[in-house]
C-alpha cells in the first residue's frame, strides 16, 4: 500500500475520533457528522489511491488541505489550541507524506 494512502488513513482515523470526542463531550452533532464525513472522504481517497486510481491521491490531499484551512480558521477565531492545533499539525504532516508519496520519494 502506498505511504500516502497510509497517511490518509491515519488522518481519517484522527478525524473520526475527533468527531466522536466532540459529540461525547459537547453533544455536538456538527462535530460528529463533519468528522465522520471527512473520515469517509479520506478513506475513499486512500482506497482509490491504493487501487491505482490517479484521483485518489488528489482527493485525499484535497480533503486534508481543506481540513487544515478549516481548523486554521477556527484556531484564529477562538485561539483554543484543542482540537485545532492537533488537526493542523497532523494535517500538514499527512499532506507532506501524501505529496512525497505521489512524487515517489516515500
Amino acid at each position: 500500500m502506498p505511504t500516502g494512502a497510509l497517511c490518509a488513513i491515519a488522518y481519517a482515523a484522527l478525524s473520526a475520533i475527533g468527531g466522536l470526542i466532540g459529540y461525547a463531550q459537547a453533544r455536538s452533532q456538527v462535530s460528529l457528522v463533519s468528522g465522520l464525513v471527512s473520515a469517509a472522504l479520506l478513506l475513499t481517497g486512500a482506497w482509490l489511491w491504493q487501487a491505482g486510481s490517479p484521483g485518489g491521491g488528489g482527493m485525499a490531499m484535497g480533503v486534508t488541505a481543506a481540513l487544515v484551512v478549516i481548523f486554521m480558521r477556527r484556531w484564529i477565531q477562538t485561539r483554543k489550541a484543542m482540537p485545532a492545533m492537533i488537526m493542523i499539525v497532523a494535517g500538514v504532516l499527512a499532506f507532506i507524506g501524501m505529496g512525497l508519496s505521489l512524487l515517489g520519494l516515500l
